[in-house]
């Protein structure tokens, strides 16, 4: 997505950009939508919208066998790791068209946390250690779960996190709040500060010095935990730039969470068009109302908006392009209220069943508002793509 900037502002802002990049793909490939018709059948067999209100209420919100499928049997959890590697060697499109699936069933799986924060900060880290490539091949295969112990709201762009500490032995002091996908997650990747400054690394979540405090967040299907460290042993994950690299993880999530937000919008824009269709009242059909059918084609405007958005960020995430980061600040700038208006609408143009915990519709609202502060806030993201493209920031 090229940025509305002069020319010569735009290369001291990317040096790396000499030559224009090409217009983002924005549609999607034959290899894509057989992807999407896997992911979807699967879990329209497996995590039907009843049993993911039964199973966020029990004392387990992730069912292993469904992430095994999902992870080994469908490969996803290796999408973003080279063939090389153990894993598929796909790029961040094919991730996203997964995270539109999982968004639009609000499937509670790992993969935001597993399969794309830490996979995408592991691969930046040296990728000739044996620590960093074991860590990999055992995440792409579907054998070991991991997540990246920053908090969800952490944006990219930010500071280093130093709320851990690492000592000249390696082993870590500290705590990190509101960690996503914790339970189930048999490593953590922890960014601490040691004695040479910033670093990654890998800690087992099963040391008895580890302590994950899990507690009630708003989306019952992202678990959010407290994690602390005391003294606990850890292996260091050797990267050249550690805060690269988990600035790289996190702008790389941030873009296709986009992706997961315009699935979340796609059902309830979905679903409620096809409720409206089928409700009499006043010997009409609900959705022949002239006011009704006004709202659902805004709402279906602001979608198909960001669906371009999120298609825009994944391309360029795939493809390295230096205007990545305007992209993904342009699709977290939209696609996180898109689908908060999207979730809202469903619930109230169902009517009395929208409001009443059997619907589904409450945990579509509820990840449509834990994801707007996830990654950073739209309006963190404004702002940053204000800097980007060297225009005031907004009030």
């Amino acid at each position: 997505m090229t940025a509305p900037t002069q020319p010569a502002d735009r290369s001291q802002a990317h040096p790396a950009a000499q030559v224009r990049p090409a217009a983002p793909d924005l549609l999607y490939s034959d290899v894509e939508d057989d992807l999407r018709a896997a992911v979807r059948d699967l879990l329209a067999d497996r995590c039907p919208p009843g049993a993911v209100l039964t199973r966020v209420e029990g004392e387990q919100p992730y069912d292993p066998e469904l992430w095994r499928l999902l992870a080994a049997e469908l490969g996803l959890a290796g999408l973003l790791v080279p063939e090389e590697l153990g894993g598929q060697g796909a790029t961040a499109r094919e991730a996203a068209v997964v995270l539109e699936e999982l968004g639009g069933a609000v499937v509670p799986t790992p993969f935001l946390g597993s399969a794309v924060l830490a996979t995408s900060a592991l691969l930046r880290c040296d990728l000739a250690d044996e620590a960093v490539v074991g860590l990999l091949g055992r995440l792409a295969a579907g054998t070991t779960t991991a997540t990246l112990a920053v908090p969800l709201s952490a944006a990219p762009g930010g500071d280093f996190p130093a709320t851990v500490r690492a000592d000249a032995e390696g082993r870590l002091t500290g705590r990190v709040t509101s960690v996503a996908d914790t339970p189930g997650a048999g490593v953590l990747v922890v960014p601490a500060v040691g004695p040479d400054g910033p670093g990654l690394y890998e800690v087992a979540a099963a040391d008895a010095s580890v302590g994950v405090e899990p507690f009630s967040s708003l989306d019952l299907t992202r678990p959010l935990a407290d994690v602390s460290f005391t003294g606990s042993a850890a292996r260091p994950l050797p990267s050249a730039d550690a805060p690269a690299a988990l600035d790289a993880a996190l702008l790389t999530a941030a873009g296709l969470l986009a992706s997961e937000q315009l699935g979340v919008a796609q059902w309830c824009l979905d679903e409620t068009v096809r409720y409206l269709g089928q409700r009499h009242q006043f010997g009409r059909v609900v959705g022949s109302f002239q006011s009704l059918k006004h709202r659902l084609a805004d709402l279906w405007l602001e979608v198909v908006s960001a669906r371009a958005a999120a298609r825009a960020a994944a391309d360029a995430l795939a493809t390295g392009s230096p205007d990545a980061p305007v992209a993904v600040a342009v699709a977290q700038s939209y696609a996180a209220g898109v689908a908060v208006h999207a979730a809202e609408e469903a619930v109230q143009l169902h009517g009395g069943i929208g409001m009443t915990w059997e619907h589904p519709a409450h945990l579509y609202l509820k990840r449509a508002k834990a994801d707007e502060i996830a990654l950073g806030t739209p309006g963190r993201h404004r702002a940053t793509l204000a800097t980007l493209v060297k225009l005031p920031p907004p009030n």
